[in-house]
């Protein structure tokens, strides 16, 4: 029996950099020689550039389709290409290289699986370079690849690659980055850039379109916070057959997660709980599961008041739920401005409602990543933080953790124009009647500066002794440090608490509170602890970023295996043997971090090795 071919993966790619980097000629080159353009099209490219005088075939024209693109040489819009290989589909999106078009790199960059980062060879990292690789990293954008271009111009020289190289390592530090390749090639003349060049036989990498076609983006999915956001009922009109009600359906695209038939779902915000009955794909063909990005329409059991804007979730994974967000904003319009006070419609998932900037708490450089903490307002291309208020409760996820349920973008009522576009950073503090003292010692005047290092992993992965050799290792050095150890926390500070979700999540609530006071008075805050949900972990990490406090959350990587032989307190076998219950790994979910700075394999050494990593990447 003949099986269908599996569909091809689909990689969404944007490209960025300085103006005259090469981005257009690099795109170009890439469907030139993945022979993805017609006849035609190559024939209209030649016949433009012998009017232009050019002695070759400017590739660039395939991309750059403005007029005004044409006549300045540089990239205005964002232009979309799509073509594929026998392993991959692509969508590239050429996004401006220039200061003044910083929204129409956020826009086209937003739902980009990798970002494709070009250097010219003679001039090397520059400011626009870092601009862009901060812009790719505040959209959450998982893979980055800097390409190192006109390496023809430099003599093919490994040592000038070798300085951009270590330039760019050393500004990436202080980003997210989870995923750097660097890849020397020249556009122009098709070096590395669907094979392998001679031209430098010092590089042992692969060429760019290998390199795109390999990437693996499968573990970049969520498929652990299920939301399917509703928008549209469907209700068709049907004949009541004895015996069978009428057809109710609820249609969206799953944002996270894995749907199927049998699932028990939770409707927000009524909070109604139900099973999923069936899940069927385009045309009404039933599918076994949904997963972003599908387009699905999901069949209950039970007939419940569902409506557009309502989601559909787990019982015991929801989304958080408030009227007052924070979040950062690009401001895309020069028409207007944004400043406290402001009202907009927002528009969130499948709902919309009104909203209000109720402070802006910084303007953003990002170039230099300064925060411009007396600024008034955010006009075109500026970007900042702001605090918001809505009518209706949202359902979101902060962006790091769900790029759909944790973006929105705002629209002038009067006009109807989109005049920004925002990721949520996560609910705004709530205000109490104790007031906050302020302290007269700035951090910047303490003698060192504090951090906190989260160690997260399955009982008996090796935290806790990793954690205290860390601990030795950082004050042998003379840097002040404290171990909070999960463990010991629950003889005092948290013995009130169980091991039931909502007590997880308080002691790693205040486990999080000590470590950041810790830190903030200089020292490093070494936290480790099982802390298995993914959100409690993002909410200490928002909570440390919000207050400018480094937070590095370290994951021991121990497989259960190994956990279960050392098993030195026999936790493992008690809960193998049901003596206990809600045990971590055993009958109840550890979620692995998606976004770790570091991940510790016994691969790595022993504790004092893992130790000496941790230390030096708090070093650099």
């Amino acid at each position: 029996m003949a099986h269908s071919p599996q569909p091809l993966q689909l990689l969404r790619v944007a490209t960025a950099g300085s103006v005259d980097d090469g981005k257009s000629t690099l795109i170009g080159r890439l469907l030139y020689d993945s022979k993805s353009i017609f006849e035609d099209q190559l024939e209209a490219v030649e016949r433009t550039s012998r009017a232009r005088g050019d002695e070759y075939a400017d590739l660039a024209l395939l991309t750059d389709g403005l007029r005004a693109e044409r006549e300045q040489g540089i990239t205005i819009d964002v232009a979309h290409r799509y073509f594929a290989t026998p392993r991959r589909k692509f969508i590239v999106a050429d996004t401006p290289g220039h200061e003044q078009y910083t929204r129409n790199m956020v826009t086209g960059a937003s739902t980009a699986d990798l970002a494709l980062i070009l250097v010219d060879a003679r001039k090397g990292v520059l400011e626009q370079t870092r601009r862009h690789a901060f812009l790719s990293t505040l959209l959450g954008i998982p893979h980055l690849v800097l390409c190192v271009n006109k390496m023809d111009l430099v003599d093919w020289s490994q040592e000038r690659f070798e300085e951009i190289k270590e330039e760019f390592r050393q500004f990436a530090v202080k980003l997210d980055i989870h995923d750097l390749t660097f890849i020397p090639v020249s556009a122009l003349k098709g070096d590395n850039i669907v094979t392998r060049t001679e031209n430098m036989p010092w590089y042992e990498g692969t060429s760019l379109l290998h390199h795109l076609e390999d990437v693996h983006i499968a573990s970049d999915r969520n498929l652990i916070d299920a939301r399917m956001p509703v928008q549209y009922v469907i209700r068709p009109q049907q004949q009541a057959d004895a015996g069978r009600r009428d057809f109710r359906g609820y249609a969206g695209t799953v944002a996270s997660g894995v749907f199927k038939a049998g699932d028990e779902v939770m409707v927000l915000p009524s909070g109604f709980t139900t099973t999923v009955a069936a899940v069927y794909g385009p045309g009404g063909t039933p599918v076994e599961e949904a997963f972003a990005p599908s387009a699905v329409c999901v069949q209950l059991t039970d007939d419940i008041d569902v409506g557009r804007g309502d989601m559909l979730c787990r019982p015991n994974n929801r989304p958080l739920v408030g009227q007052e967000v924070d979040a950062m904003v690009c401001w895309l319009t020069e028409q207007s401005t944004l400043s406290a006070n402001s009202r907009y419609s927002l528009l969130h998932t499948t709902r919309s409602t009104k909203a209000q900037v109720v402070r802006l708490d910084y303007r953003l450089d990002v170039n230099s990543l300064h925060r411009d903490e007396s600024a008034q307002s955010l006009s075109l291309n500026e970007i900042g933080r702001i605090q918001l208020k809505t009518q209706q409760p949202l359902l979101f996820d902060p962006y790091r953790r769900n790029r759909i349920t944790g973006s929105f973008i705002l629209v002038d009522e009067s006009t109807g124009a989109t005049v920004a576009a925002g990721m949520i950073t996560g609910p705004t503090l709530k205000e109490s009647k104790v007031v906050w003292h302020a302290a007269a010692v700035a951090r910047e005047e303490r003698a060192t500066r504090g951090s906190t290092v989260w160690l997260t992993g399955l009982s008996a992965s090796g935290k806790s002794t990793v954690a205290v050799e860390l601990e030795r290792r950082l004050v042998a050095a003379g840097v002040p440090a404290y171990r909070l150890d999960g463990d010991n926390l629950r003889h005092g500070l948290n013995s009130d608490l169980g091991f039931g979700a909502e007590d997880r999540a308080e002691n790693v609530r205040r486990v999080g509170e000590v470590a950041q006071l810790l830190a903030d008075s200089g020292m490093v805050a070494v936290a480790s602890l099982i802390s298995p949900y993914r959100a409690d972990r993002d909410r200490v990490r928002a909570q440390h970023e919000a207050a400018g406090i480094e937070f590095v959350e370290v994951f021991v990587d121990t497989p259960i295996e190994q956990c279960e032989a050392r098993d030195p307190k026999g936790m493992y076998a008690r809960a193998r043997a049901g003596e206990i219950t809600g045990f971590t790994g055993v009958d109840d979910p550890y979620e692995r971090p998606e976004r770790a700075e570091l991940v510790l394999t016994p691969a790595d050494g022993d504790p004092g090795a893992q130790a000496a990593r941790i230390v030096k990447y708090l070093q650099s």
